[in-house]
């Protein structure tokens, strides 16, 4: 009986700046060959733009306001997983795999991700990457267990100049530089046109081609060992490109990522338009694995393999949500968002606070320029500076029309019933997967549950007001609604 293999592959900062995904200027071809072979997304969402958040939620198929990981792991920052949680690595382990990690980890605590072989590395030497892997491959195939292996590239995150990539490292002589200049690369409408920015935008592309081998690499190391017919391959980013108005936002740029699975003897080619989640990672891998318990009442995610060869949007894959709380410790912003096909809605918890920023960000030639362009009013892309660092407690926005989500509509009498409608779904969501960050007069709904359910009366508004502070004579807030599994 043949071996149901996984192999995962995460890049790092990648948007959708892909051959397959209909850039023109960059040179990606492992990648648009892997979509060739099997089904390209075009749909898929990280429920959170930020590292070490994203990839807690591809292990544990949970939002991170349910797993714990609110943030980035690393350093002072020290963000972790719960540790009850269950994640990836300890569900294969116990399901008889061979488990490994080759590259970036970024997730904690060690004990709660137990990968067999954990080859942390943050090198960008993807050849080195894909002899890790061969080896990992060549042990698998010559072993009794099946494998899941997950590989963290660095690429193409900035590396710790001003505006570098990682481009100026001496890597192996397989891994080829590939050059492109500032003129050559498509600009994002998300920022502006600028030179600096350009300059680097074709530092970050060099990053992509790079990533872009060393998948090639690992890709022909699997070959190589007998076992590609019998291995899941799913390729995915954690979050969008380290670039102001896109990386620790909820805005599309930041959350609207690539997402490639080629499935052994799922057809070729599919290009898939229907809407999924990073929480559905992690129930599509234990229904390829056939594990015996792949269902859990705090995982909403559903397995993708039922639907992986559609080319119709179907009508029960349309709407996915988002939770997003730290990036770094100081850069507290917890907001939420509802995505279906034609609208976006966002709720901002705390709006009364300025938009923080991401530390690589706020040192770019990017943030530099835009900040000191000639120009009134100030810009982001087509959105107005101010509207970015102060933004409302509400967001809606009619994605056909507006992709870039520019035009906020919440306030629009026209737009109050579609407003409403994600607004109420949002919550059912808050409360479905017990969401601390549900307000009401500028407290944790979670948090007060017990005093509800002793009939405290909470007004029904987003914000304390502390011009009209009384909870006498105002709307109260229905403390009845249920939570959990119970909220369905």
């Amino acid at each position: 009986m043949a071996k149901r293999n996984i192999l995962l592959m995460i890049a790092d900062d990648l948007g959708k700046q892909l051959g397959c995904y209909g850039n023109t200027k960059i040179q990606t071809p492992n990648l648009d060959q892997l979509a060739s072979e099997g089904t390209k997304f075009d749909q898929a969402f990280t429920s959170t733009a930020s590292c070490s958040a994203s990839r807690s939620v591809i292990y544990t198929g949970l939002h991170t306001h349910q797993n714990g990981q609110y943030g980035l792991h690393n350093n002072r920052h020290h963000f972790t997983t719960f540790d009850h949680v269950e994640t990836a690595p300890s569900l294969f382990s116990k399901h008889g795999y061979s488990t490994g990690l080759i590259g970036k980890v970024h997730v904690g605590p060690s004990g709660v991700y137990p990968w067999d072989m954990r080859a942390e590395s943050d090198s960008r030497d993807v050849a080195a990457v894909a002899d890790q892997a061969s080896a990992f491959f060549e042990k698998s195939s010559a072993d009794e267990k099946p494998f899941f292996l997950t590989i963290g590239f660095i690429d193409p995150h900035r590396d710790w100049t001003r505006s570098g990539f990682g481009n100026d490292g001496e890597y192996d002589s397989r891994v080829k530089k590939i050059d492109y200049s500032p003129e050559d690369v498509e600009v994002p409408p998300f920022v502006n046109d600028l030179p600096g920015v350009r300059y680097e935008f074709a530092e970050y592309y060099k990053s992509i081609s790079r990533l872009d081998q060393g998948v090639g690499m690992v890709l022909e190391g699997l070959k190589k060992s007998g076992l590609a017919d019998d291995t899941l391959v799913i390729f995915l980013s954690d979050n969008g490109p380290p670039f102001i108005n896109s990386k620790t936002t909820l805005y599309d740029a930041g959350v609207s990522l690539p997402l490639i699975v080629k499935c052994p003897g799922s057809p070729a080619g599919i290009i898939n338009p229907n809407m999924v989640s990073y929480i559905d990672v992690l129930p599509t891998l234990l229904d390829y694995a056939k594990h015996p318990s792949p269902e859990h009442p705090d995982r909403i995610g559903r397995s993708i393999l039922p639907v992986l060869a559609e080319t119709s949007s179907l009508e029960d894959w349309g709407q996915v949500f988002g939770s997003h709380t730290f990036h770094e410790v100081t850069n507290y912003w917890p907001t939420r968002m509802m995505r279906n096909r034609r609208y976006k809605y966002h709720r901002n918890i705390a709006w009364r606070l300025d938009f923080p920023f991401a530390a690589d960000i706020y040192g770019s030639l990017t943030w530099e320029e835009i900040r000191n362009a000639d120009t009134s009013p100030k810009m982001i892309g087509s959105r107005p500076l101010k509207d970015y660092f102060f933004r409302p407690a509400e967001e809606l926005y009619d994605i056909q029309a507006d992709p870039n989500e520019i035009r906020n509509l919440a306030k629009d009498p026209e737009y109050q019933a579609v407003l409403e409608e994600m607004r109420v779904a949002l919550e059912k969501w808050q409360r479905r997967t017990e969401d601390a960050w549900l307000f009401r007069d500028g407290v944790s709904l979670l948090f007060v549950r017990h005093h509800l359910e002793a009939g405290f009366e909470v007004p029904d508004r987003f914000d304390f007001d502390v011009d009209v502070p009384e909870s006498k004579g105002q709307p109260i807030f229905n403390g009845d609604l249920p939570w959990g599994v119970a909220a369905k």
